[in-house]
């Protein structure tokens, strides 16, 4: 028998859970509210279904909010908790309001279940299909929703002044801290740490907590907080015999991996995917600490990321509604114009990994929206401009001019105006998807012709009132090369001149080191890019990281490295946009990527990039692809059907079990990978050091 579920309007629970979470932010006592539009459900809803029954039925009837059920157009009076559905043709109507929390009901009879088959309307006349998730009892409404919590105990406890203990939990965590063996009244005060010396550091940690203990012999923290060190302190009074935490998280399955001949390349990858998964909770956050907010930009390559570590389609969906909200759109994203950018290609890699065009159908109305706002912010050359005192023009924490017509948001313009030209087309809106197309066409060659310097070899920054800022800086060229913008004797250029330039501004933050890496590797840079991973990701573990930064420079001592925002302690030390080289092992060494929505067809093609030896596993809908590859063989098993494609390099013919080899190429050859479950291997002697 089909299961009822809890049923809302579509988007209404994940604008919702939005909401509370974004309210969570505090810093040393004081509450810090969002610093852009917030949108929440819907209070007023109505639900519909029409029903064919043999014979009549006692269907029951729970919601969240006060409600009235209709039946075949007249009101039933008696629907307080259940009502009768005679045989034979009913229309049920449930209207319900919440102006305080979310509106939902959840209907079981013997046939009748409320369930994504139900229509939903918030009182505009129009009616789409119900949404629902995983809340299948009347007991358990989505208003309960928590995330998992498990009891965790401290490495090590020592004394740290008078009346106070400092706790180390042995890694970065988020969660509650409980004291427990209470004895006495007074106050105690909780300091957090993510360092040694936040927690030590009453005047400038990020957060604490305070409790007066009048007689109860243990007691739980309300709020969550990011922790590696506690130190708590009492009253002469009070005795505090043991600490522990509840650790919060969001159950995953860890599908992705990765081993390889260099152990700190496999410890960077641990540390990755501890890092993504402290910060993936009811959506994707940046950090742990600080904000606890889902910011576009992070969430941009924490999906990625998530694709070859949890593949959690959830959580993706729940952060691509929260951050576009309801319309009107009345500003960028997060306030941030680049953002609004990063939105659109989230949609875009969302449904080439996952083949959910129903969400993306979902979602278009809003895409549409969110571009004509953005192209109402542009100036007489048809570029994006940050409009002086609404629009935060962000692309990195470095120092660059931000002002008049940056290179770099132009070309992020014009690969959104080509998605969502491509969603137009395959939505049936071919005149929206002929002025797209044609709006990006002409931005492309306007930008190319505009910015590119042919004596620096490279697109140049910005220009402001006409004239440019021949200023290089890595941003532009890289999404150009990642784009597919240039030609392949400016792609060379690029790289020689700009991105392995040492001369040229360096990228320092791993926000942008993402980007910056990824697009090496896409020039087959992967053992310059293995350097760098072990260079930047490593200098923070040999400084004992247990989670990856918000941002790291190298040439900072001591306590200067958790420095931030004119803050001692303001840096997040578990951030979600340095857990990249997940994303970077995943696609770019072991090589796996779709090249049709959902994997219907996709590509292996591992790159040792300087590696003896590797090994892991990619997720996909349909399964995982499993690798092995060294200087001499590969091994390459996929439970997903579509048809894969093993690429690789060779100086001679190479041998292969279950399958034929085909030469495409000067060295190059290729695999099909017809059968789901079947080992295929190849032998053969690698032409280069990245086959």
């Amino acid at each position: 028998m089909t299961k009822a579920k809890w049923i809302w309007y579509p988007g209404d629970f994940e604008l919702w859970l939005h909401a509370r979470t974004m309210m969570r932010r505090d810093e040393r006592g004081m509450y810090i509210p969002p610093i852009w539009k917030i949108d929440s459900c819907h209070p007023n809803v109505k639900f519909r279904k029409i029903v064919e029954l043999e014979r009549g039925e006692t269907v029951a009837i729970a919601a969240n909010g006060r409600f009235n059920v209709m039946v075949n157009g007249r009101y039933r009076y008696d629907a307080a908790t259940s009502f009768e559905l005679e045989a034979g043709r009913s229309e049920i109507v449930v209207s319900i309001m919440n102006d305080q929390s979310l509106p939902t009901i959840y209907v079981e009879g013997t046939t009748v279940h409320s369930d994504e088959s139900w229509s939903a309307s918030y009182q505009n006349n129009k009616w789409t299909d119900a949404a629902a998730w995983i809340f299948d009892r009347p007991e358990e409404p989505p208003v309960l929703y928590r995330l998992a919590t498990e009891r965790i105990e401290p490495i090590r406890s020592e004394a740290a002044g008078p009346n106070a203990r400092l706790l180390d939990f042995g890694r970065q965590t988020f969660g509650y801290v409980e004291l427990r063996g209470l004895e006495g009244r007074g106050r105690v005060r909780v300091f957090y740490g993510e360092s040694e010396e936040e927690a030590q550091s009453e005047e400038f940690c990020e957060t604490f907590d305070t409790a007066d203990i009048g007689g109860e012999t243990s007691y739980t923290f309300p709020l969550g907080r990011a922790f590696r060190y506690v130190r708590v302190r009492t009253d002469p009074g009070l005795i505090v015999r043991d600490v522990g935490a509840l650790y919060e998280y969001l159950p995953l399955e860890y599908r992705g991996s990765f081993r390889s001949s260099d152990p700190l390349l496999n410890e960077i990858w641990d540390i990755s995917v501890r890092t993504l998964h402290l910060n993936t909770r009811e959506f994707f956050l940046d950090g742990i600490k600080r904000d606890r907010w889902v910011w576009s930009g992070d969430a941009y390559q924490s999906f990625l990321m998530n694709y070859y570590s949890f593949f959690d389609e959830a959580v993706c969906r729940r952060t691509l509604i929260a951050l576009r909200g309801n319309d009107p759109v009345e500003i960028h994203l997060n306030t941030i114009l680049d953002y609004s950018f990063y939105w659109i290609l989230s949609l875009e890699d969302y449904v080439l990994y996952t083949d959910d065009t129903d969400f993306i159908a979902m979602m278009y109305p809003k895409l549409v929206t969110l571009m004509e706002f953005c192209l109402n912010r542009t100036n007489e050359n048809g570029m994006i401009v940050g409009v002086p005192g609404e629009d935060w023009v962000f692309v990195d924490w470095a120092e660059m001019s931000k002002d008049g017509e940056l290179c770099v948001e132009q070309i992020l313009l014009c690969r959104s105006l080509e998605i969502v030209c491509g969603f137009a087309r395959q939505f049936g809106h071919e005149n929206e998807a002929e002025r797209y197309g044609r709006l990006a066409a002409e931005l492309k060659e306007m930008v190319l012709t505009a910015f590119w310097d042919e004596e620096q070899g490279g697109l140049v920054h910005s220009r402001v009132d006409g004239v440019l800022n021949r200023h290089m800086t890595k941003y532009a060229n890289l999404f150009a090369v990642l784009f597919g913008y240039l030609s392949s004797e400016r792609t060379e250029t690029v790289k020689r001149e700009v991105l392995k330039n040492e001369r040229v501004q360096p990228i320092t933050t791993p926000y942008m080191r993402f980007h910056e890496l990824a697009c090496l590797c896409e020039l087959g840079e992967q053992e310059y890019v293995r350097e760098e991973m072990r260079a930047y990701w490593g200098g923070m573990l040999k400084l004992g990281a247990t989670s990856f930064w918000e941002e790291y420079d190298p040439t900072a001592e001591g306590a200067k490295h958790f420095e931030m925002y004119d803050r001692p302690f303001g840096k997040s030390l578990c951030h979600a946009w340095g857990a990249s080289p997940i994303y970077l092992l995943g696609k770019y060494y072991l090589g796996v990527r779709p090249t049709a929505p959902g994997y219907a067809a996709y590509v292996v093609e591992p790159k040792l990039g300087g590696l003896e030896w590797m090994e892991g596993a990619v997720p996909t809908p349909g399964g995982t692809v499993s690798l092995y590859a060294d200087a001499s063989t590969i091994r390459v098993r996929s439970a997903q059907g579509g048809i894969g494609l093993l690429k690789f390099r060779s100086s001679e013919p190479p041998s292969a079990v279950e399958g034929t080899v085909k030469r495409i190429g000067d060295g190059e050859y290729e695999l099909v990978l017809e059968r789901p479950d079947v080992t295929y291997e190849v032998r053969y002697t690698a032409s280069n050091s990245n086959s």
